[in-house]
């Protein structure tokens, strides 16, 4: 019986979360401050969430830091999410076994 009711709450709040700007904004939006604020949220929403798992994910920085960088650089490159998820935890490792 508690596991229905805390299924019921999380539709409720999940619900609410979506119900509530369309409710506060019906018409489109056309204000280019506001326009180019909501554009970056997601982003920047993403990195909050990563950032910290990132250099709390080997239990030592410097394996964070040295992943983070190669991720950094291929990603910059272009390459493949998978050659730089790859590529990140290779150095990672690599990293780890000299420290």
């Amino acid at each position: 019986m508690k596991l229905a009711v805390y299924i019921f709450i999380m539709a409720g709040v999940t619900y609410l979360i979506r119900m509530i700007p369309f409710s506060f904004f019906r018409k489109k939006i056309k204000s280019k401050f506001f326009k180019s604020f909501l554009y970056y949220i997601p982003y920047a929403v993403l990195s909050a969430m990563t950032i910290p798992a990132i250099f709390h994910s080997t239990g030592n920085i410097i394996t964070a830091v040295a992943g983070t960088i190669i991720a950094v650089i291929l990603a910059y490159m272009n390459l493949p999410l998978i050659v730089v998820a790859l590529s990140a935890t290779a150095a990672a490792y690599i990293t780890g076994l000299f420290i």
